[in-house]
């Protein structure tokens, strides 16, 4: 009986959370009525401290090596968040095994975990793991990533249109090609397995093509991964050796691209951009090779996807605050909590290391020691 009568609460949740949220959103993009909320509270109570009353959570990131990001500031944060909202959290890495992951998942089912909470490492696989879940009582929440087709309670990330719009400008801006009439520039984009990567592209698309003599002469994936992006834009740039920006999706690639450049001389010269604000994005800006990355601090996510969760565990909804995305392949309307990206460029490189988001030890060392201390790293 207790499978029947959770399902049911899941499923309960679920439609209480759509309701909740009555802002909807067109196609991937954010309600306009709230594309930067990060809060998340009850609306059948009117406030007070938000507890979860030990109940069990289970949350499973991806890999470790697409983003340091799954290794060192997210588990850090949500574990933080997990004890500040009295959850019995479980937080495990799928090393890049979408097996491994579905493993876990059963694993933490059967330990009677009340919501389970992933980051996917592909729609398919992602989708049967949370319709799984959800058969077995167990409410299914994305972070960071939209499972299309899971049918998630809830979804918790950074407005990921913004994140590519975000790029796209700052892209725009940066001093190799600040103010000349004609730009050639090329796209290295994330992975096609990975919906967010579908929506930087969307961001950053729409402003880069748009911009007045700006040319896109080379467009492919990286699949998140530095080999496979460096020998992308080495043959992009042996067809096009007057390229003078790369739009690159993250910081690992942006290495490679950053590698590739220095070989033939051409470092500083082309503007590149990142995201993840990582210890070699930050050094690689410090050197001026960098345009810029996009800080996305953990905390911004870890935290309002731990409270909503402490929420639901115990039968009570999210106030999304009428943000909703549209699952691509279902059409749903999921309810969701969105943060704000924000850009850093040399102004504020010292930013994501003050904020202890990535670490001062992996940043600021060596030769990078003076160089952080006169960006402003404490």
């Amino acid at each position: 009986m207790r499978k029947t009568s959770v399902s049911l609460a899941v499923l309960g949740v679920a439609a209480a959370m759509t309701l909740t949220a009555c802002g909807s959103s067109n196609g991937n993009k954010s309600s306009s009525s709230s594309s930067s909320s990060t809060s998340a509270s009850t609306s059948s109570s009117s406030g007070g401290a938000v507890d979860g009353k030990g109940a069990k959570v289970g949350i499973i990131l991806p890999d470790t090596t697409s983003s340091p990001r799954w290794v060192t500031a997210d588990p850090e944060a949500l574990k933080a968040n997990c004890k500040t909202y009295n959850l019995d959290c479980n937080i495990q890495n799928a090393g890049g095994s979408a097996s491994k992951m579905q493993t876990i998942a059963r694993q933490m089912t059967s330990a009677k975990v009340k919501v389970l909470m992933i980051v996917d490492l592909d729609a398919a696989s992602g989708a049967k793991i949370e319709q799984e879940a959800a058969k077995n009582g167990v409410i299914p929440v994305d972070y960071d990533r939209l499972t299309p087709g899971g049918g998630a309670a809830l979804y918790v990330s950074f407005d990921n249109v913004k994140v590519g719009q975000v790029q796209g400008k700052t892209l725009t801006q940066c001093p190799q090609v600040k103010g000349q009439k004609s730009v050639k520039y090329v796209d290295i984009d994330g992975a096609p397995t990975d919906n967010n990567a579908t929506l930087f592209k969307q961001g950053y698309d729409s402003v880069l093509s748009k911009t007045p003599g700006w040319k896109k002469v080379g467009n492919q994936t990286g699949n998140w991964d530095a080999p496979t992006a460096g020998r992308v834009f080495s043959a992009m740039l042996g067809k096009n050796p007057d390229i003078k920006a790369a739009m690159v999706a993250n910081d690992t690639m942006a290495g490679a691209v950053v590698t590739d450049l220095k070989r033939q001389g051409l470092n500083g010269k082309v503007a590149v951009s990142g995201q993840d604000a990582s210890a070699e994005g930050l050094q690689h800006i410090m050197d001026g090779d960098q345009c810029f990355t996009i800080y996305k601090p953990s905390t911004a996510e870890a935290a309002p996807a731990i409270k909503a969760i402490a929420l639901l565990a115990n039968g009570k909804v999210p106030d999304t605050k009428g943000v909703t995305i549209m699952d691509p392949q279902t059409k749903k309307k999921v309810p969701s909590i969105l943060a704000t990206p924000v850009a850093v460029t040399m102004a504020n490189v010292a930013a994501p290391i003050n904020d202890k988001y990535t670490p001062k030890n992996t940043v600021c060392t060596g030769k990078y020691a003076a160089k952080c201390t006169k960006a402003g790293v404490k």
